[in-house]
């Protein structure tokens, strides 16, 4: 095997970029743009000038809160108090449409990945970073193009009004997720930017203080709190070093529940207008059963038919008790409950909803720079703004909605793939060694465990009669192949 850490050979993250260019490939995804996609962008001076009917919003106090190296930044969230304890809050999207215009060949390569692909080494952008990093994103002190979700709350976090429009925005602060966190927290300062913008703090606690109220509603209604402790590779300089754990904070928490917000009203936005969408649905879980068996399992009961309210009432159990083994338990009810996916919603029609959030009207709108059906969703609100057809017709929305479940689903396989290859790197010079592990996986297909230290699913080849998925045990290592991404392991 190539020692790969030697100077005179590939470093360890350019051998992971190649795994995942030969990923991509695999999946019948393009790392490349084609020359013409690059022939569109070579003749775009700036980004999206002012046009008529737009709102002026630039005197907002706009903040983006995203992760630490993230420069697509696709929205902007503000709050104003208003009589009576109602709060308006304010959820900008960039209109990357203004840019982006449907059958250019820069659309039409969107439209074939539908997605950005995100993997330890290498980014393969949705769009050109040209584009997605700096004319169409909301970067910091920059005038931009936005579709705003206005919406106002009671006191209590209750919907009062909502509405939908364009508008020029400017964004006075670009913060990150963890020092944003900390601070709401009370665990670190405020970051520095916040102290520089007058009135920016007293706003963003106002935003965090709605989202939590929010959040708790959905949790009436059966919204699961899942922490399935995703990871992300971390290097010191070319070398792969570890593994890091991606934090829940408040921060997290309060974008999450504002795009489910926004992308609610979104919804019932084209629904009220008469126009089709793609909805985001998760239905309810086919393997409920198993769900039912896991609780009890744990000293729990669950109803015999699929209850979101139940299912969060244990989670939130277990999570009292048992904290330190929260993260496990979340990963085997996601993979019970299975994945989401587009679906096509004709007007009158009655969409099955997201069971995972406990929404009925739900949509993807708020990623227009990394996610295709965001883009798509927000040229059919513009048309619906604008008084104008929709600019999809319905065959091509219905195709258009498996396409991107199907691209979704090669862009998760690679992300994954090259996930395994830098774990199996990491875990190369510890064969033999045995780790506390829960069943994720369990299928005529193989059976799969993931380790708790350092968070690692493998495959597990022998001992896995009789499992099934969040079943606990010991297993040992006893193989590993970064350029194939195999973990395998034995039962201890």
């Amino acid at each position: 095997m190539t020692t790969i850490a030697d100077h005179s050979h590939p470093t360890q993250r350019t051998t992971l970029a190649a795994i995942a260019r030969r990923a991509m490939l695999d999946q019948g995804l393009e790392p490349d743009f084609p020359s013409a996609a690059q022939q569109e962008l070579a003749a775009m001076t700036g980004p999206a000038g002012p046009v008529p009917g737009l709102r002026d919003l630039r005197d907002r106090l706009w903040a983006s809160i995203d992760n630490d190296d993230s420069r697509d930044l696709d929205q902007l969230t503000a709050a104003e108090s208003l009589a009576g304890g109602r709060v308006r809050i304010q959820v900008a999207v960039a209109d990357v449409d203004a840019l982006v215009a449907k059958g250019s060949a820069i659309d039409l390569h969107a439209s074939r990945n539908t997605t950005s692909v995100y993997t330890p080494a290498a980014i393969f952008p949705m769009l050109p970073l040209r584009l997605s990093t700096d004319l169409t994103s909301l970067g910091e002190d920059q005038d931009r193009l936005a579709l705003v979700a206005d919406m106002v709350f009671e006191a209590d976090g209750s919907p009062v009004t909502s509405v939908l429009y364009r508008a020029q925005v400017r964004n006075r602060a670009k913060l990150a997720y963890h020092s944003v966190g900390d601070w709401l927290e009370g665990k670190g300062p405020a970051p520095a930017r916040i102290n520089q913008i007058p009135g920016l703090a007293e706003n963003l606690r106002l935003q965090d203080k709605v989202a939590q109220l929010l959040a708790g509603r959905r949790r009436q209604h059966g919204s699961l709190s899942l922490e399935t402790n995703e990871t992300k590779a971390v290097f010191t300089g070319d070398t792969l070093s570890h593994l890091e754990a991606e934090q829940v904070n408040r921060a997290t928490q309060l974008i999450e529940d504002f795009m489910i917000a926004a992308n609610g009203v979104t919804a019932t936005f084209l629904a009220a207008k008469k126009f089709p969408s793609l909805r985001r649905v998760l239905r309810s879980p086919e393997r409920w059963a198993r769900i039912v068996q896991l609780a009890g399992g744990l000293g729990g009961r669950l109803p015999v038919t699929p209850d979101g309210v139940a299912l969060e009432n244990f989670l939130l159990s277990r999570h009292q008790a048992a904290p330190e083994k929260f993260a496990d338990l979340s990963l085997a009810v996601v993979k019970l409950i299975g994945r989401g996916e587009y679906a096509l919603d004709l007007p009158g029609g009655v969409a099955p909803g997201h069971f995972g959030l406990a929404v009925q009207d739900y949509t993807h709108s708020t990623a227009p720079n990394r996610r295709f059906p965001d883009l798509l969703t927000q040229r059919l609100v513009k048309a619906a703004i604008a008084g104008r057809p929709a600019p999809y017709s319905i065959p091509e929305l219905t195709e258009l909605a498996g396409h991107c479940t199907e691209r979704e689903a090669d862009a998760t396989k690679v992300e994954r793939r090259v996930q395994k290859s830098a774990a199996a790197l990491l875990l190369s010079s510890q064969i033999g060694k045995q780790f506390g592990a829960i069943v994720t996986g369990a299928s005529p297909k193989g059976t799969w465990v993931r380790i708790t230290q350092p968070p690692i699913e493998g495959k597990l080849d022998r001992g896995f009669e009789g499992l099934h998925v969040g079943d606990r045990l010991q297993v040992k290592l006893v193989h590993t192949d970064y350029e194939r991404g195999f973990i395998d392991f034995e039962r201890a």
